[in-house]
């Protein structure tokens, strides 16, 4: 099945669509894991001012920290951070986006337009507008069926 519709799309759909949870790389973990529960979400942006050097997620906390027996007060969000950044554009397509979110194994995608930062989509979001999108496709089928679709 063919999911219409771009990065923007997506975007647009969130109540803020340009804010981005930062922090920065010589913040401690402890600070990083503290942002994440006070805005309840699951990944920051690591910025050295406006570039974007990495990810910090709970999986990395985890899987970084906790299981390797370091103490989120005294170890550095450089330390643990996902460096390997998988960014999209806003005029990518929501299929690629999905694609790139399974082959590197990522629930966050950076979205960059001419090199800054403009977005941050979760995989959550990109359901969200899946759900929303199929249920519009549903709703206007529906209504060509009873004939009460209008263009």
């Amino acid at each position: 099945m063919h999911i219409p519709g771009t990065i923007q799309s997506v975007l647009n759909l969130k109540q803020n669509p340009s804010l981005v949870y930062t922090v920065r790389p010589d913040a401690t973990v402890f600070e990083a894991l503290q942002i994440l529960a006070e805005k309840n979400i699951g990944a920051l942006l690591v910025m050295e001012g406006d570039k974007p050097v990495g990810i910090f997620s709970e999986r990395d906390y985890a899987r970084k920290c906790i299981l390797l027996g370091k103490y989120s007060k005294d170890t550095f969000v450089k330390d643990i951070i996902s460096t390997n950044l998988i960014t999209v554009s806003p005029d990518e397509s929501v299929e690629e986006a999905m694609r790139l979110m399974t082959e590197h194994r990522v629930r966050h995608l950076p979205v960059i337009k001419d090199g800054k930062v403009v977005g941050l989509v979760s995989i959550g979001d990109l359901v969200n507008y899946i759900i929303k999108t199929q249920d519009q496709i549903i709703k206007q089928m529906e209504n060509y069926i009873h004939g009460t679709y209008t263009v």
